[in-house]
């Protein structure tokens, strides 16, 4: 049985990708995360000892502490923490634990860097299938503070360097298509987040995003919503709020739903 502040793996990985994921902190000593400079998905590295910044880091939400085992550091700040009134759990095994489970560890290495707490994106605007999947990807199981900027496509390059922002969905940069491969499939490479339902949901972007309906059944439904908020919103901002949803209800089919159907009458569901 866990201890009443220790969250299992499964139990988070159920949680991540989805609005109710609580945030993430890895306080793991430097030595621990240079032998494996591997990240939970969303997870962001605070000292033990900054303990008002891992407070701040909560946002009055729900906090789980990871270390290297999910002993002492995970569980003195955990107990810290409880004790002020913040609602915190520990993550059991600590990061050796969620990965000797087979949970998907992000490479620190392929995670911008932060500014003012949050990595920085920018792409073309008027997005409609990859610039919209792929920052919900990004929000979802990378950076949940992740800024995004769209602008005109002549000017992406420019504002990535004046601002330091990364650019994505842009032909001949490292985050965009690779051969018959949409920018979603890179990031979920590239972060390593092997997980089944992230693979079905990028087949769904891929097919949508390339005009490749054949591929899944799915493919023209995606197509035909985000053209919908494309014209729905004016503001690429208000449409990525929207988008956020619609790519939270995907992810929750192609992670529990896919083998439910629906028929009329009901009797024959």
């Amino acid at each position: 049985m866990s201890a009443p502040n220790e969250i299992t793996p499964n139990q988070l990985i159920r949680l991540l990708g989805t609005p109710e994921a609580p945030v993430v902190v890895d306080v793991r000593i430097d030595a621990d995360f240079d032998d494996d400079p591997c990240l939970v998905p969303t997870a962001i590295r605070i000292p033990h000892r900054d303990l008002p910044a891992i407070q701040d880091a909560a946002r009055g939400g729900k906090i789980v502490v990871t270390c290297q085992k999910g002993k002492k550091l995970s569980q003195g700040v955990v107990a810290w923490l409880r004790a002020d009134g913040t609602d915190a759990e520990y993550l059991g095994g600590g990061n050796l634990g969620w990965r000797d489970s087979g949970m998907p560890c992000v490479p620190a290495a392929a995670v911008p860097a932060r500014s003012e707490g949050a990595t920085l994106w920018v792409t073309r605007h008027r997005p409609k299938i990859d610039r919209i999947a792929c920052p919900w990807l990004i929000r979802r199981f990378v950076d949940p503070q992740a800024r995004f900027l769209f602008v005109s496509p002549g000017e992406v390059a420019d504002v990535a360097d004046r601002f330091g922002a990364t650019p994505f969905d842009i032909e001949g940069t490292f985050w965009s298509h690779r051969g018959d491969r949409c920018t979603f499939d890179t990031m979920v490479e590239e972060f390593a987040l092997d997980l089944p339902a992230l693979h079905s949901l990028a087949a769904v972007v891929r097919a949508a995003d390339t005009n490749r309906h054949d591929l899944v059944p799915q493919a023209a439904g995606l197509l035909a919503i985000s053209v919908g908020l494309s014209r729905q919103y004016r503001d690429d901002h208000q449409q990525l709020s929207a988008g956020m949803t619609l790519y939270d209800a995907l992810y929750r089919w192609a992670r529990d739903g896919q083998n439910e159907g629906h028929d009329w009458p009901a009797s024959r569901g």
